[in-house]
């Protein structure tokens, strides 16, 4: 019997209706000889209504307070889906994130699984039941409650189906996998049959809302064939795995954006004769993310560091430089606000040369500033202003013919 993982998102699971249609998904699978684990999200946009009564109450609550109360909303959803499959006939166990056996790290908010102990999940299969999991939580070694960061309960998934060796995992969602770029802002994305573990890992970070970072990171790390498709229909979707059948004449395979980016600016009297690393060591041990770097050491000039961050860690980061700041040996810090940030993926631009030059001449032409730079084997990320966001990703999309549909190589 095969062991498959399956993950429903926030969406497909709004309504007690549409957790109806997903235990009837689930029934197809079982009856297809499959032996089944079920991670669900909470449903529609019950975590945003919770944030914001916590809100109310308080402008920064209690980051352990808010686990607690952030994983109350999947724990709704695995007890109303384990009793729309009862009535179904099915057997089926619901399973919060600590009797699942997820143990994290002690970081509130945003926690990396640490390990599973499936011994609660693998007796529910071995008893032919189908374990419906919360995502999104774990309990780290203090038995604190903890969660995964937003789009969590995709690491879950995949995190479970390594640990129990399933044959494939499986995430639905409202999309019908991975498009070229976001179908909703960019005409005529379109749909990606296969896509590497490294290309959506890019997409992933830079923007792609459809699946979790962490849960690219998993399924390559442990080879785990990962698919991506509709809750609504058979269709599908987007495979993901280390090797994929390459499309002819496609070197860039998607085009992302973010937006709320950040960029700080540290200032410094004198050269800087410290380490590189000092800054972002410190950042790094309170879990602040910095992504695009660009460093500055011109004779006579000022010397400065600048790097990106996501606007929700911008005042914790000015905080903690601020506490740091003669350890750290700096003058002062600027930052700017209300910038995206705009990206192009693909494997083949390695083998390509030119592909950069071809996306900053676009961009030109189209008279979008460009404010910083980053680049890889396989993506090149610009950082403009954020009214310029949507205007650089379908400027880009038409420029690399994303929308048309090519040819496979056997």
């Amino acid at each position: 019997m095969n062991k498959l993982v399956v993950k429903f998102g926030g969406t497909s699971v709004a309504t007690t209706a549409h957790i109806q249609r997903v235990a009837a998904r689930v029934l197809k699978e079982v009856e297809k000889g499959n032996s089944l684990v079920v991670v669900v999200s909470a449903m529609g946009k019950t975590t945003d209504q919770l944030v914001h009564m916590a809100n109310e109450l308080c402008a920064e609550p209690s980051k352990r307070e808010l686990d607690v109360l952030l994983t109350t909303g999947e724990q709704v959803t695995i007890s109303l889906l384990s009793i729309a499959l009862q009535k179904l006939g099915l057997k089926a166990q619901s399973f919060t994130g600590w009797q699942a056996g997820i143990h994290t790290e002690t970081v509130p908010s945003n926690a990396r699984i640490e390990q599973i102990d499936t011994q609660a999940i693998e007796r529910a299969l071995a008893e032919g039941k189908v374990a419906v999991v919360a995502g999104f939580q774990g309990v780290d070694s203090n038995d604190n409650i903890t969660t995964l960061g937003r789009g969590g309960s995709d690491t879950t998934a995949v995190a479970i189906a390594a640990a129990i060796q399933a044959q494939r995992c499986d995430i639905y969602t409202d999309v019908e996998g991975v498009y070229t770029s976001d179908p909703r802002y960019v005409k005529n994305a379109r749909k990606i049959p296969q896509l590497s573990y490294d290309e959506m890992l890019e997409l992933a970070h830079l923007g792609a809302g459809v699946l979790h970072p962490r849960s690219v990171e998993l399924a390559k790390n442990y080879e785990m064939p990962m698919s991506v498709r509709s809750s609504y229909c058979e269709e599908e979707g987007t495979m993901l795995k280390e090797e994929v059948q390459m499309e002819k004449d496609i070197v860039v395979r998607g085009v992302a954006f973010e937006g709320d980016i950040i960029r700080l600016t540290v200032y410094y009297e004198a050269p800087y004769t410290s380490s590189l690393a000092s800054i972002f060591t410190t950042l790094a041990k309170h879990h602040i993310n910095v992504d695009i770097i660009v460093q500055s050491v011109i004779p006579n000039m000022t010397p400065t560091v600048s790097f990106s961050v996501k606007k929700e860690q911008l005042k914790e980061a000015l905080i903690i430089l601020g506490e740091h700041k003669d350890t750290l040996g700096f003058d002062h810090i600027d930052h700017e606000a209300e910038l995206a940030k705009v990206s192009i993926v693909g494997s083949g631009m390695a083998s390509n040369p030119g592909v950069a030059a071809t996306m900053f001449d676009c961009l030109y032409k189209e008279g979008i500033p460009v404010k910083m730079v980053s680049t890889s084997e396989i993506k090149v990320s610009v950082v403009i202003p954020q009214e310029e966001m949507l205007h650089a990703a379908n400027a880009l999309h038409e420029q690399f013919d994303l929308s048309i549909l090519p040819e496979t190589i056997a």
